[in-house]
């Protein structure tokens, strides 16, 4: 087995922080395993993360690497893309970190459509701070801060990403691993903004309150749970995994906008 994406970690700093059975370790090794293919180094590469479980991800690379502060990945992301467009970024980060105080700077960097490729974790819990309901929490979910479930629909992060070109959104899950290393470079190498929705598993302050013994257990709920699309869709379902994509809009052509008349403005 080729080990060569080892390269791109710093070993010195194993064993890692994660509980046993967290899905974040899968997800570092398999963005690293896809780096290192498409020869994405510590020349070319700078990862940017952010607060939680997730962010310590980029503490793992062996690549340039900034830590910022709550919800402020992106706009740390943009920032470098903008002033060294010669750099490849990446961002590593939690659905509680880029979704919930992150969210705002979610919606307008995706909309502004740097070059740059995010990896969210999404675990569907705060994990790190003691398993509350997050912005992803399924319905009716118990957690610390909703024993009764949660109350709230999750914020749905297909929709949001999907809802004007151009866009590159892809959902998979750490169980999916053929899949899961498709979406990834497939995200890596699209010109603008992209995004991997990585369905993940929090056995310690997640699955064990929803009756999961083990993380594999958690897993076969994921398979459960969803199924892979083949091809490319304009947008997902609730429980499909696959890649959702569209081009930049063109606006009217200039023939076109020669036949666009103005109204004729009225006097007030």
């Amino acid at each position: 087995m080729d080990r060569s994406y080892k390269e791109l970690l710093k070993m010195r700093r194993f064993p890692h922080t994660w509980c046993p059975g967290c899905g974040i370790g899968s997800v570092l090794k398999n963005i690293a395993m896809v780096l290192k293919d498409i020869n994405w180094n510590n020349q070319n590469t700078t990862a940017v993360s952010g607060i939680g479980c997730s962010g310590r991800m980029s503490g793992y690379l062996n690549l340039d690497a900034l830590h910022t502060p709550h919800g402020r990945a992106l706009t740390a992301a943009e920032a470098i893309k903008s002033v060294r467009q010669d750099l490849n970024v990446i961002v590593l980060s939690g659905d509680g970190d880029l979704a919930s105080i992150g969210g705002n700077h979610l919606l307008h960097t995706s909309r502004r459509n740097p070059d740059i490729t995010v990896f969210c974790n999404d675990n569907e819990i705060y994990g790190l701070t003691g398993g509350q309901a997050g912005p992803t929490t399924p319905q009716r979910t118990k957690t610390i801060t909703s024993p009764q479930g949660e109350p709230y629909p999750p914020l749905r992060l297909g929709r949001v990403l999907t809802t004007q070109a151009p866009y590159f959104y892809a959902r998979t899950t750490v169980y999916h691993l053929n899949h899961f290393k498709t979406c990834i470079q497939e995200a890596l190498l699209w010109k603008g903004f992209s995004f991997v929705d990585i369905i993940s598993d929090c056995i310690e302050l997640n699955g064990r309150r929803l009756g999961f013994k083990t993380a594999h257990q958690m897993f076969k709920w994921f398979d459960e749970r969803f199924h892979i699309i083949e091809g490319v869709k304009d947008h997902l379902e609730e429980d499909e995994l696959g890649i959702a994509r569209a081009e930049r809009e063109e606006g009217p052509k200039p023939e076109e906008k020669a036949k666009i008349k103005p109204e004729p403005q009225r006097r007030t």
